[in-house]
């Protein structure tokens, strides 16, 4: 049985912020706000969404508590009332006493609503309309001292770190009125309004004396062998360490007296909100709050959390020179796996098993905040915009690797856990790098987390080495065959720079080599992303095929339908949809037929030829399924009938729906909820379904289903098109990444995991010489040898500067058989 890492759980005493420095004042570094613990009178809940759309009730307030064993006369204090961001003060005078444990409503302005519930009976009236999402209250007493602070929402002012965001339906309210730990985000949670005034029944505190300063404690003790702090939201002083790196809000501090535990971090951030006057190389004495910030904010639910200290007294004591890095792969190396499939759990959990031997996310956790390293790395992935490099130490990596030594993703049991994304933080903007560059030497940096993932803010720019990495060139076309290809050009209009179309049409001449067929997808209308109602994409695709024959390519003819306004998804007012470019110059017929249905829905029908039934579209080209509840707001696949030097040929261009929504490799929810493969579940059954109805009416018939499958080869979505998982198998489709060794099967880079998004799939008849029956798999031939050429042309996921973010691929089809 793995070993828990446990320690007991404290209840720390509450420290004042009046530590006395041991290096003069101008060496000190105060938070935003130093106001001490209140041992009397607190705000105890704000609400500014009064009378607002919703609001149960119809004016804003602030509410006071006493948390004290007396009566506190307010006689000359004050509530003073700024916006998130302001400078200005809406003051509003009290007056009377608190009693011991008693509360205090101050009333504020009235909202539109005249029938939304009055609060109880105020004890202070004033007239400031508050902000229903975020602001800051400063409580003082006659002498004009600040007694408590609360910022909420987007404040730029509030003690440790601010509380949540509201709305007209919400409030912040604390949790405990007994207890103040100068720590907004800790002490108030957002819920229901609930406002009380002197009437209310008093609440008997215990003591209500500021705390006395208890001992210090170590990043060790915050950081604990869990995701989450035992001292969350609770004071810390005398936190010790040495300045390892530093940022325009914070530093990172490390200890210089580790434990010998491997699975606590030894390190943490501390974060001043403004610039810190520490520097790298200063040891430091902190005193604040423990705070688990989730970045993402409401976007970030999936993420993990990062260990802070907030509100920080920070007492510069010395130098001392920083810890070596932990060297990745040498000093300590990831496990293969996230999390231990058999043990799926929210990693945050109260008594979550904690094993960074075993769980990878454990094991970047245990490193949180240190100085790490990674010796003679190689770039798994291209240098993104955002300034992000991943990358994997260069040796010891156990991964099937791509030509070109990136990492492949080949299963949801092997993350590449190695991976490690390089990030320009502390640097600004990283080399440009493409996938197999190396960087010689050590790269070292402080480990964060962000966006899903641990990232490595590299502290000196890195040296990158150019690779192997050179754009391919597909196969020569033969003459007795048909070409068709696959292209993800990513929202591409007519606004875009002429620059991309005519880089995207060399890769159709150059790279591609002029395929018969190409299915296109992300093809936007004619103004691109401005939201005004056109859907037509003549001058997006006109544009597309003139770029085409200045880089000396043929003519291509486009074929699509038009969506309906902003019905197919995608990037709002673009309307992207399915185009299939046809080479004019070649012996490609489109069948043109409308059946005058207004959703363009193609149907299969049957007629005779000589002695054969052979399938026909009702509508070519056409959309399939188009009312299916599955394509709601997303791509209707497009069919399209073609003759081929006299045979039929159905080309069925697919993009189906992105991932937008799953969980993230290194979530907090392990395994990842792949929540949006649901609805690719149900578009690959659709279009399945109509692949099924072409082989009834003829087991011979020629289909080809390309494009953005937006799944993996290995994935359930993948299973379904083929036909194995869910039907008999008989009449199951190749999925032609599936045929290539392990190393070459990717389409796209995503984080540094090299993968298969992108798929071809051809129906029986135009795989092997002989009549099929099943998929044609490598490396078995009792269906005989394969009658089709299959590439995907690494062009662009692997580039700094690419074109596109997907790969095209293009399968070459001998149809004389």
């Amino acid at each position: 049985m793995p070993t828990r890492h446990t320690s007991p759980r404290r209840r720390r005493a509450l420290a004042a912020l009046t530590a006395v420095p041991l290096v003069t004042a101008a060496l000190a570094v105060t938070a935003p706000s130093a106001t001490a613990v209140s041992t009397t009178v607190v705000i105890s809940e704000a609400y500014g969404g009064g009378g607002n759309s919703g609001a149960p009730f119809r004016s804003d307030f602030v509410e006071l508590a006493n948390r004290s064993g007396a009566a506190v006369d307010l006689s000359g204090w004050s509530l003073a009332y700024y916006s998130a961001s302001g400078t200005t003060a809406q003051t509003t005078p009290l007056s009377g006493s608190i009693a011991a444990g008693g509360r205090y409503l101050v009333k504020q302005a009235d909202g539109a609503s005249a029938t939304a519930p009055a609060l109880p009976t105020p004890d202070a009236t004033g007239t400031v309309p508050m902000s229903s999402s975020g602001a800051r209250v400063a409580l003082r007493d006659a002498s004009g001292g600040e007694v408590d602070l609360l910022g909420w929402g987007s404040a730029t002012t509030f003690e440790g770190a601010p509380a949540g965001a509201t709305s007209n339906t919400t409030s912040v309210a604390r949790r405990d009125i007994c207890s103040d730990t100068d720590n907004n985000a800790g002490d108030f949670v957002v819920g229901a309004p609930t406002p009380q005034s002197s009437t209310t029944p008093v609440t008997t505190c215990e003591g209500g004396e500021e705390p006395p300063v208890d001992e210090p404690e170590t990043i060790a003790q915050i950081q604990e062998a869990a995701h989450l702090s035992p001292l969350d939201g609770q004071r810390v002083n005398g936190v010790e360490g040495v300045v390892t790196a530093v940022s325009r809000n914070g530093f990172w501090m490390q200890s210089t007296t580790p434990d010998d535990d491997p699975a606590t971090s030894e390190a943490i951030l501390v974060y001043t909100r403004t610039a810190p006057t520490a520097t790298v190389g200063d040891t430091v004495s902190v005193d604040g709050a423990v705070d688990e910030f989730r970045p993402g904010g409401s976007s970030g639910w999936d993420n993990l959390t990062t260990t802070q200290v907030v509100g920080p007294r920070v007492t510069v004591t010395g130098t001392a020179p920083v810890p070596a890095p932990v060297v990745l792969g040498e000093d300590r190396t990831a496990p293969q796996q996230s999390v231990d499939a058999a043990d799926p759990k929210n990693v945050e959990y109260d008594g979550a098993e904690f094993r960074p031997e075993r769980d990878a996310i454990d094991f970047y956790e245990s490193l949180e905040g240190m100085r790490l390293g990674v010796r003679d790395a190689t770039a798994v992935g291209p240098t993104n915009s955002y300034g992000e490099l991943p990358v994997v130490p260069g040796s010891g990596v156990q991964a099937t690797r791509t030509a070109w030594d990136g990492v492949v993703y080949s299963g949801y049991d092997r993350p590449n856990t190695m991976r490690v994304i390089l990030d320009d933080y502390l640097t600004g903007a990283l080399p440009a790098a493409d996938q197999g560059d190396t960087l010689p030497g050590l790269v070292t940096g402080v480990l964060d987390y962000d966006f899903g993932n641990f990232k490595l803010h590299v502290q000196e720019q890195p040296t990158v080495v150019d690779g192997p990495a050179q754009r391919e060139v597909a196969p020569v076309q033969r003459d007795r065959e048909l070409s068709v290809a696959s292209f993800n050009v990513e929202n591409l209009a007519p606004t875009n720079p002429q620059e991309k179309f005519d880089r995207l049409a060399a890769q159709v001449v150059t790279n591609l080599r002029s395929p018969d067929v190409i299915a296109v997808e992300e093809v936007q209308d004619d103004n691109g992303a401005v939201d005004d109602g056109t859907v037509d994409s003549t001058a997006t695709t006109d544009k597309l095929a003139a770029a085409i024959l200045a880089q000396g390519g043929p003519r291509y003819t486009a074929h699509w339908v038009n969506p309906k306004d902003k019905a197919d998804g995608g990037q709002p007012g673009g309307n992207i949809r399915n185009v299939l470019l046809v080479r004019a110059d070649r012996d490609v017929d489109v069948i043109t037929r409308d059946a005058g249905d207004t959703e363009h829905e193609a149907l299969v029908e049957t007629r005779r030829k000589g002695k054969r039934t052979e399938p026909y579209l009702t509508t070519s080209p056409g959309r399939v399924d188009p009312t299916n509840p599955a394509f709601e707001s997303s791509r209707k696949p497009l069919v399209t009938e073609l003759r081929y030097r006299g045979e039929s040929v159905f080309v069925i261009a697919v993009h189906l729906s992105s991932k937008g929504g799953d969980d993230p490799l290194f979530g907090r929810w392990q395994q990842p909820v792949r929540s949006s493969e649901d609805d690719r579940h149900a578009q690959a059954r659709a279009v399945r379904s109509f692949v099924d109805d072409l082989l009834e009416a003829d087991s011979q018939a020629k289909v080809v289903v390309a494009g953005d499958v937006n799944d993996f080869e290995f994935s359930q979505t993948a299973d379904i098109l083929v036909d194995t998982l869910e039907g008999s198998g008989s009449t199951a489709l190749t999925d032609l990444p599936r045929t290539l060794p392990a190393g070459e099967r990717w389409t796209y880079v995503f984080d540094g995991n090299s993968q298969v998004l992108d798929h071809i799939l051809l129906s029986p008849s135009l795989v092997t010489r002989e009549k099929v029956n099943g998929p044609w798999r490598p490396g078995k031939h009792k269906h005989g040898e394969p009658v089709f050429r299959y590439d995907i042309v690494h062009t662009n996921a692997a580039f700094s500067d690419q074109d596109s973010d997907h790969d095209p691929q293009v399968v070459h089809l001998d149809l004389k058989k």
